[in-house]
């Protein structure tokens, strides 16, 4: 198991443009999770970083921290107040993953959703994309349905399975990720 102090969630940085541009360039599949986005260049990355990956009201991310480089992504979105819910949403570049990262990540990132007021997450992946299910269902999220073909992708489009965790469900037995800062808001 890694060292939980090596092992962390925690606010973007502009420096961590380098880790996001070498992870856009291993990891093909990165581009539907940054919505397209060119990240071609280290300076392109930054922008993105300063851009699109920081929390405010309705937006909560961080960085899933290895060894001192950023490996993934972890964050909240559409967060909800009214009804109290919120999206929840991970990636990981491909040399990190299958070591449990992304679920504890999700498990850390619920438990400070649900100590915040949030009472339902909610999530969805690609119904060919079994991994990142087995990453929900491990977090306690509970499939709930598909949605028939929610997402498209160039010309092909994609049935989603839906899961939820309540904050009333039980928590899993998984450790999460320590989170050594909390997301910055304007």
């Amino acid at each position: 198991m890694p060292d939980l102090t090596v092992t962390h969630l925690r606010p973007w940085r502009a420096s961590d443009a380098e880790a996001l541009h070498a992870a856009f360039a291993s990891t093909p599949d990165l581009s539907t999770q940054t919505g397209g986005a060119d990240l071609g260049t280290i300076e392109r990355a930054r922008e993105f970083i300063e851009t699109h990956l920081r929390s405010d009201e309705r937006t909560r991310i961080w960085a899933i921290i290895d060894d001192g480089t950023a490996v993934g992504n972890v964050g909240l979105s559409a967060i909800e107040r009214r009804h109290d819910t919120a999206w929840a949403y991970y990636w990981l570049v491909n040399s990190a993953r299958g070591r449990g990262l992304a679920t504890r990540a999700l498990v850390s990132v619920s438990t400070c959703a649900f100590a915040d007021g949030i009472f339902r997450l909610e999530l969805g992946h690609r119904v060919n994309n079994p991994a990142s299910c087995r990453v929900a269902t491990r977090a306690g999220f509970a499939a709930e349905g598909i949605e028939r073909q929610k997402l498209r992708y160039g010309d092909q489009r994609y049935d989603v399975e839906r899961h939820a965790r309540l904050a009333t469900d039980p928590a899993p037995n998984i450790t999460p990720l320590p989170l050594l800062a909390p997301p910055r808001t304007p």
